[in-house]
């Protein structure tokens, strides 16, 4: 291996204000794109889609549990994935182990629940085997539903993972935004969730349309286990 140069604490440091130039602007960049997700069109969903969650059937307004947004991750789980160890012993699930790694990032959903949106997993695989690969996995937090029509093919998500952006207005819904392929590496934190939605992270710094749900950053921010309650 052939390590960069040895250098003094002075000379790290003006290298390091070098590049945090650049940092800066990727971070201008990120909040600017975020800003034009916010002002995408938006789609009508007009087909009623049902799945199957852990206590029954469910429709897709169903999987908002109320709140104004919902996020989608399609994760690539069917009785046909063989990206995990096949033959049964300590591995009988099969789950793409990419979707997987994935999983295994997603903050507290408290604090995207706190924002008003909401994140579900689908996928194609059984409820009896998606229960018991959340169980083994520690994912008891995500919801998960099996997918039991055309929505993956409908929303882009028929083959491999992606993650699709969903608003509601009463009972309508619509599209907002889809993230697949490379797109989903910054997926798991709570800002880039909502960096993806249509109302974005609903504070009073950020470029978005007027009229959109803004607060003071930080005044919002909890312990995931009390939002919602009184000091």
């Amino acid at each position: 291996m052939k390590t960069p140069p040895i250098v003094s604490p002075r000379e790290w440091d003006v290298a390091r204000q070098d590049l945090l130039v650049e940092e800066k602007k990727l971070t201008r960049a990120r909040d600017a794109l975020a800003a034009k997700r916010r002002r995408m069109p938006w789609m009508a969903v007009e087909k009623e889609y049902r799945f199957d969650g852990p206590e029954g059937p469910v429709s897709l307004l169903d999987l908002f549990e109320g709140r104004r947004q919902l996020i989608v991750y399609r994760a690539f789980y069917a009785p046909d994935v063989t990206t995990y160890p096949q033959g049964g012993g300590a591995y009988p699930e099969r789950a793409c182990v990419g979707c997987s790694f994935l999983a295994d990032q997603v903050a507290h959903p408290a604090h995207l629940n706190a924002r008003d949106t909401t994140l579900a997993f689908v996928s194609r695989a059984p409820q009896a085997e998606i229960q018991g690969l959340k169980e083994r996995m520690g994912w008891e937090l995500i919801p998960w539903y099996t997918i039991t029509d055309d929505f993956d093919k409908d929303f882009g998500v028929d083959e491999w993972h992606g993650t699709n952006a969903f608003v509601r207005d009463g009972e309508r819904i619509y599209r907002t935004y889809f993230v697949n392929s490379r797109g989903a590496e910054a997926m798991g934190s709570t800002w880039s969730y909502l960096d993806i939605t249509a109302l974005g992270r609903q504070e009073a710094w950020e470029d978005s349309p007027e009229g959109y749900p803004q607060t003071p950053p930080y005044a919002w921010w909890n312990y995931h286990d009390a939002y919602g309650k009184t000091p």
